[in-house]
């Protein structure tokens, strides 16, 4: 089976970087086509992955097509490819803000499922999720969750719930680099180099991820936060700060900022 990405932007980029050091995608079944022919050329040579020219190229040498690029360019690449698609062909789209209806319109034939992965697929640890229409085979949704479980993990949801997850799951690592970030400019403060100080936050994020991961369905976070709150202690001062600062709440906050900006790019 062979795969084409339109499109090889940082995203696509990071999902192709996954399928060829997985033992799963040979790369000599991975196809791309850029506007820039340079990026095509560049990935090529970096995991030997082929370059195609022209969409009636990559259209022609997939099974399945991988659509990554901008929201604003997608009906334009559409139209292009309507003529050329084959009914059996799956499309997969990565594109924010479409809903599945939108594809039916130019590919009433076919299966596009779509897919929403978050900047962490870079390192091999996305959380992303996918929605498919009722004509999705469960082979075709396997096929997905193989594909993208090489940049993280992938779960299924109802579309009309991709927006909150666009929210939590999307846009949520800006506001965990954020928290990072403002952990490691505290150490700074108080005489940590911001490089050690870095290291620590972030080792810190990702071990109380961890732990949180690992505890679901036996203990809530917040018996987590009790475990580190010594009656009298100094974590519970800095607990009792944050919630004097509402710190839940602008979460929340924020959270429901990102669903109503999505709600308008529609």
């Amino acid at each position: 089976m062979n795969y084409g990405f339109i499109g090889l932007g940082n995203m696509a980029s990071a999902i192709i970087k996954g399928m060829c050091q997985s033992s799963v995608f040979p790369p000599d079944t991975i196809f791309g086509l850029n506007r820039s022919s340079d990026k095509t050329v560049k990935l090529a040579s970096t995991y030997g992955i082929s370059a195609c020219d022209t969409t009636e190229q990559l259209v022609a040498a997939s099974d399945v097509i991988i659509l990554a690029v901008k929201p604003n360019m997608l009906e334009s690449v559409l139209q292009t490819m309507a003529p050329l698609i084959r009914e059996q062909q799956l499309i997969i789209s990565i594109a924010a803000g479409k809903p599945l209806s939108f594809y039916a319109q130019f590919l009433p034939n076919n299966t596009v499922i779509r897919v929403m992965p978050n900047i962490n697929a870079m390192v091999g640890a996305s959380t992303s999720c996918f929605s498919a229409p009722a004509r999705a085979t469960d082979a075709q949704k396997q096929l997905v969750r193989t594909l993208f479980s090489t940049v993280g993990s992938i779960v299924e949801l109802p579309e009309e719930q991709f927006a909150i997850f666009t929210a939590t799951g999307c846009s949520s690592p800006a506001f965990t680099y954020m928290y990072i970030d403002a952990l490691a400019r505290a150490g700074v403060r108080d005489g940590l180099p911001k490089k050690v100080a870095l290291e620590i936050a972030a080792s810190s994020v990702l071990g109380s991820a961890k732990m949180v991961l690992e505890s679901i369905g036996e203990q809530h976070p917040y018996d987590l936060v009790d475990q580190v709150c010594s009656p009298g202690g100094t974590t519970i001062e800095g607990v009792m700060t944050l919630q004097d600062q509402h710190f839940e709440h602008t979460i929340h906050e924020a959270i429901r900022a990102v669903m109503k900006k999505d709600a308008a790019l529609k």
